[in-house]
C-alpha cells in the first residue's frame, strides 16, 4: 500500500512537471518591459534592464534626492512635516514602468503586479519591519469598473501581513490627472477613512501604490490611518514621477 502510494506521488510529481516544461515551451518567460524571451519570469532583458533608473538614497524621509549641504533630511521635509513619514519608490518614472503599469491597470494584465512587487522588495528592506502593508484603495465604482485594485495586487504579492479591506475610499474622486498639486489635495481630501471599529494605536502601516505623482492621495489616506490611531505611516510605491 505504501509503495503504491509513494509511485502514485512520483507519477503525479512528474506529470506536473511534464506540464510546466510543456507550458514553458509553449508560453516562455518574456520581459515585462519588450515582450522578448527570457531565461525567467520576472526576468529583464538586456537590452531593458539598464535604461531602468533605480532609486535609492536621499532624503530620509521623502527619498527626493538631497541638496548640497543637507544631511539625511531635505530642507522641505524638515520645515513642513508631513503626514507621511518615510516615502519609498522603486523606480523613477518612465517609459517602461509607465508601460508596466499602464498595462496592469488598464490591460489586465495582473501577473505584472508580481513583477512589480519584484522590484519593489528593495526599496521596502528600508521601511518599518513589522508594519501592516495596507493598500491605497479604489472607490467602490471603479472597482466594480475594473474587477480588481492593482495596488492591492501588488500588496499581495510582496509576501508581508496586509490588509486589504482596512482603509475605504467613501467617496468618488474625479482622475487627478491635468490636475496641480493644490487641486489634487483639495479634491482627495476626506476621502480616506478606516473600516468602522478599527483602532490603529501604536500601529505602523505601508501604504502601497503603484505610480506616485504628487502624494496628494496617499497623504489624504494617511492623516485617515493616523486619525485612527496609527503610530507612523510610510509609503511605498513601483515607481516616482520625478520633476
Amino acid at each position: 500500500m505504501g509503495a503504491g502510494l509513494a509511485l502514485f506521488g512520483q507519477v503525479r510529481a512528474a506529470g506536473r512537471w511534464s506540464g510546466r516544461q510543456l507550458l514553458d515551451f509553449a508560453l516562455p518567460p518574456r520581459c515585462p518591459g519588450c515582450g522578448e524571451i527570457t531565461a525567467e519570469v520576472d526576468l529583464f532583458c538586456t537590452g531593458c534592464w539598464p535604461s531602468l533608473d533605480f532609486l535609492s538614497g536621499g532624503c530620509d524621509r521623502c527619498g527626493l534626492a538631497l541638496l548640497p549641504g543637507e544631511e539625511d533630511c531635505c530642507t522641505a521635509c524638515r520645515s513642513a512635516p508631513r503626514p507621511l513619514d518615510r516615502i519609498r519608490s522603486a523606480l523613477a518614472y518612465g517609459d517602461i514602468p509607465r508601460s508596466i503599469a499602464m498595462r496592469l491597470k488598464y490591460g489586465r494584465k495582473i501577473a505584472l503586479a508580481r513583477t512589480m512587487a519584484g522590484v519593489m522588495k528593495r526599496p521596502l528592506a528600508d521601511l518599518s519591519p513589522d508594519a501592516l502593508l495596507v493598500p491605497v484603495p479604489l472607490h467602490r465604482w471603479r472597482l466594480w469598473g475594473r474587477g480588481f485594485n492593482q495596488a492591492a495586487l501588488i500588496a499581495r504579492a510582496l509576501g508581508r501581513p496586509l490588509d486589504v479591506d482596512l482603509l475605504r475610499r467613501t467617496r468618488a474622486t474625479p482622475k487627478l490627472k491635468g490636475m496641480n498639486p493644490a487641486e489634487r489635495r483639495k479634491t482627495v481630501a476626506g476621502a480616506f477613512a478606516v473600516r468602522p471599529g478599527v483602532s490603529l494605536k501604536g500601529r505602523e502601516i505601508i501604504l502601497v501604490d503603484d505610480v506616485l505623482t504628487t502624494a496628494a492621495t496617499a497623504e489624504a489616506c494617511a492623516k485617515a490611518l493616523r486619525k485612527a490611531g496609527a503610530a507612523r505611516v510610510e509609503l511605498l510605491t513601483f515607481a516616482r514621477v520625478l520633476r
